[in-house]
């Protein structure tokens, strides 16, 4: 995803962050028990990990993260560098066939492509809009990563494309992170120098500022 103006963004940054020097080391430091939860990672290239090796991409250190937690975790990374919602509503089937074991929870994270690209808002919320019915048709539970766009691009824009994440979620009654890149996007020294994705420490505070939304969206284990 080309999300470089997404600093520009007009929400206020938390107060005080973390540094990425702060940030508990991710290591396996409880037994991993329990049956495998799986998680489907269903992105653009904040999920694809752009410019980065295979390991430090978020999917990877969300696993690394949640098995340092206890939870015996298997992220697949679905992220697809340059991927629209048009594009995820596209391949959001193939995908969820082809998986050897259905996930029990989809983190879906796209929409940045489509701001970039000046796609209409209403057209970036009816994709969303298919992709999560079509999860939900599997009775698959789903996080949504919410997406902001720039003041450059226009009030009435920047107001449609960022209050469609809520509303879908509200609607869908799914769960939502704001603003995926909360943490990180005014904190210039967390992005690569092409100022649009995260270096491994971004990711590693990306991870850290979200675990506990995907550890409360996954579904309860049958017992």
């Amino acid at each position: 995803m080309l999300a470089g103006s997404l600093a520009a963004c007009g929400a206020e940054a938390p107060a005080e962050q973390a540094a990425a020097s702060d940030l508990p080391p991710i290591e396996e430091e409880l037994p991993v028990i329990g049956p495998e939860r799986h998680i489907l990672a269903f992105g653009d290239s904040l999920f694809a990990g752009y410019n980065l090796e295979e390991h430090q991409g978020y999917p990877e250190k969300l696993q690394a993260a949640l098995r340092a937690s206890g939870i015996n975790a298997r992220v697949i990374d679905g992220g697809v560098s340059g991927d629209t919602t048009a594009a995820g509503r596209q391949r959001i089937g193939f995908v969820l066939d082809n998986l050897e074991t259905p996930p029990e929870l989809v983190i879906v994270e796209l929409g940045g492509n489509d701001m970039l690209r000046s796609i209409m808002p209403s057209e970036t919320r009816a994709n969303l809009a298919a992709i999560l019915d079509e999860v939900a048709a599997r009775d698959i539970t789903v996080l949504l990563m919410g997406m902001r766009a720039p003041p450059n691009l226009g009030p009435e824009f920047q107001a449609e494309f960022d209050g469609l994440y809520a509303e879908l979620a509200a609607e869908r009654g799914v769960a939502l992170v704001p603003f995926f890149l909360e943490a990180i996007y005014q904190r210039p020294e967390l992005f690569l120098p092409d100022n649009i994705h995260p270096t491994p420490e971004g990711v590693d505070v990306l991870v850290s500022a979200t675990i506990d939304d995907v550890k409360a969206a996954l579904p309860p284990l049958e017992e």
